[in-house]
């Protein structure tokens, strides 16, 4: 399957189990919401510039906001962890590492460790900023942090049941120029 093709149908996946799985969880403890649907910005290639990378994002929020009927409040996060993800990747991994070796970010192509702090960082980014639009206050600080984080813990489950389950097969290209 060619890669446009590849990334297209997730994208449509990602929308369709967000939308018509995870959004009809009712909230755990009030506010706890699962969010899996940012994976797929992670899983986008490696060679992608980062201005597209930030455009296909937008797009992918706001497709999710239009389901949800939430004007731009997924679209900006998702630019935002689209934004900072090539910076991440970047300190995450060496240099003549795994990008110019991989199509993209996965737990073969960067290690446990790397990805899972990949993962990890972007998730509490999406989350904070997310639950701070959502809110557009700081009035409570510990119900702000503890949506942040109970929204993240249930996200980062899922996110790793995800990777375990749909284990994403990753060529090793031998010839890179």
């Amino acid at each position: 399957m060619s890669p446009l093709l590849k990334n297209i149908t997730r994208f449509v996946l990602f929308i369709l189990v967000q939308v018509f799985v995870l959004h009809q969880v009712r909230p755990l403890h009030q506010f706890v919401v699962p969010y899996l649907y940012f994976l797929y910005i992670l899983w986008l290639p490696f060679n992608m510039k980062r201005g597209m990378l930030m455009a296909v994002s937008f797009l992918f929020g706001l497709t999710l906001d239009y389901f949800l009927k939430t004007p731009g409040l997924h679209a900006a996060p998702c630019v935002l962890i689209a934004y900072i993800r090539p910076f991440l990747v970047n300190q995450l991994i060496s240099q003549e590492g795994a990008e110019q070796n991989y199509a993209s970010p996965s737990v073969k192509s960067m290690g446990w460790a790397p990805y899972t702090t990949l993962v990890v960082i972007t998730t509490l980014l999406h989350h904070c900023y997310l639950v701070f639009l959502e809110w557009m206050q700081f009035d409570n600080f510990w119900f702000f942090a503890g949506k942040v984080l109970g929204t993240s813990a249930v996200s980062l489950l899922l996110i790793f049941i995800t990777e375990l389950l749909f284990f994403r097969k990753e060529k090793f290209r031998t010839n890179t120029a």
